[in-house]
């Protein structure tokens, strides 16, 4: 399936060279992940003429699907987040591709190779999420007002628990790197209490496991199952916009100027890079410049991090009916203090991927991600199975994996990250978000710059579905009110 898209691709990317300029575009569409993707099929499905540029050479943006092991892995997103409503979702279940549900359901091992008490863990963890339902009504970073109640907790319900601190150290560490990994965070008190995300309702980890998240590309663009695409839909991989000069004027056009010297021009563009490379690049990118309330969207929201390395091994010598497990760190347990190995006290654990069986995917917070990302790929390896030893290795005979793949969203110019999340400044500016989603108007009061992507959306950031709401958001903005895609 993904090499029938990215062959599809390169055919419409090689008919589509000549002499650029010489084609008006109704839209041109910068970046081709969920967001621009839905924002390409709804404006083609309207008849309009659309430019879809992508610096990389694959469609998926912070989505990557990536054959692996004996099936297929997710090195970005992994699950879908709720079921309704959920134009995600739909999409998958419209077009009858199977989707699964995801057990978390974990055991935890202690760096001692003991078993943790995983009753317990798992139900402060339960009592994590609930309190997160019931913030303050003064926002306080998140990881203080949780600890907060999770010793009154300890002190009501488990009073001997309370009375060993460096238990309680050991506990709210991992509680810790539980939160940091759903929010992409540093810390979990880089994170407000004060969030103004909302779940979907429904099951919160659907995978579509074998068939691989890129499934959701093949439908929007239309090529699923060997569909035809889009014949008013010409896309550009390897593309990388190095400008947008957009008018006031309304009798001028929209400009889009790539690396490799080529313009386009359109009626209006559509945005859809990540909030990382807008932070590195949005003052050399538009001209003119962005309006202040942009600039200070842009600057105020964080991009946050999360770091994967997945394992395949020979046989799957873990438990059959455990999808995840957690590694619970005694206080001063970890492997060594020294540079290249301080990172390893900091991954939460490992998840079976849904779309490969024999493989292992491991967590890693955003300063171990960095880390990881920058070592050599025989450091990490090495370094993670010793982790893996000293945690199971009196309960598992643990071979050597066959092979290593690792995500590396950071040091990628194109997404310098994973996803958005609300920090402790997210409650001085409530508004950001639907700043960064307001569009450039020309004097007429036409949008001629529109944004689109998960850090738009003010309740549904940081998920695919998100995204693909902000994409078909702003495509709608440019069709007719009486339009229905």
């Amino acid at each position: 399936m993904i090499v029938r898209v990215a062959i599809l691709v390169l055919c419409v990317a090689v008919q589509g060279r000549g002499s650029p300029m010489a084609t008006t575009y109704d839209t041109i569409i910068v970046g081709l992940g969920p967001a621009g993707c839905t924002a390409a099929s709804t404006l083609a499905q309207a008849g309009k003429k659309i430019l879809a540029l992508e610096a990389q050479n694959r469609i998926g943006g912070r989505v990557k699907t990536v054959p692996f092991g004996d099936g297929v892995i997710e090195l970005g997103a992994e699950w879908i987040h709720g079921t309704h409503p959920s134009r995600v979702y739909d999409l998958a279940i419209k077009n009858n591709v199977s989707i699964i549900s995801q057990n978390l359901g974990f055991e935890a091992y202690r760096s001692n190779g003991t078993k943790a008490d995983t009753a317990l863990i798992n139900e402060l963890f339960e009592y994590t999420l609930e309190v997160q339902e019931h913030p303050p009504e003064t926002p306080q970073p998140l990881g203080q007002f949780i600890t907060t109640k999770i010793k009154e907790y300890l002190g009501e319900k488990h009073p001997d628990v309370l009375k060993d601190k460096d238990y309680v150290d050991e506990i709210l560490h991992f509680l810790d790197l539980l939160v940091d990994n759903y929010e992409a965070s540093n810390s979990w008190n880089d994170v407000t209490t004060q969030t103004h995300y909302v779940d979907l309702e429904g099951d919160q980890h659907m995978s579509w496991h074998r068939n691989g998240y890129s499934t959701l590309f093949d439908i929007l663009l239309n090529t699923y199952k060997g569909g035809p695409g889009y014949p008013n839909l010409e896309i550009q991989l390897n593309k990388e916009v190095v400008l947008i000069e957009w008018p006031t004027d309304p009798e001028q056009l929209v400009t889009v100027s790539c690396k490799d010297g080529t313009k386009y021009t359109a009626n209006n563009v559509i945005v859809t890079v990540s909030l990382g490379v807008l932070k590195e690049r949005h003052s050399a990118l538009f001209t003119p410049t962005l309006p202040q309330t942009k600039v200070t969207a842009i600057n105020k929201i964080a991009m946050g991090l999360i770091g994967k390395a997945v394992f395949h091994f020979d046989v799957k010598w873990w438990r059959a009916d455990r999808e995840a497990f957690y590694l619970f760190w005694l206080k001063g347990d970890g492997l060594s203090k020294n540079e290249t190995d301080d990172w390893t006290t900091d991954i939460v654990g490992y998840t079976v991927p849904k779309g490969c069986e024999k493989c292992l995917t491991f967590w890693m917070k955003y300063d171990t991600a960095m880390m990881v990302e920058k070592l050599p790929e025989d450091v990490v390896k090495s370094k993670i199975m010793e982790i893996l030893r000293k945690f199971l290795g009196k309960h598992f005979t643990i071979p050597e994996p066959v092979a290593m793949i690792r995500s590396d969203w950071h040091s990628n110019p194109f997404t310098r990250g994973s996803y958005t999340y609300d920090n402790v400044d997210a409650p001085k500016y409530p508004d950001a978000r639907i700043h960064l989603g307001e569009p450039l108007l020309d004097s007429a009061g036409k949008p001629r710059v529109l944004f689109a992507g998960e850090a738009t959306d003010p309740t549904h950031f940081s998920t695919v579905h998100g995204a693909t709401d902000t994409g078909y958001r702003e495509a709608m903005r440019l069709l007719p009110a009486t339009s229905k895609i």
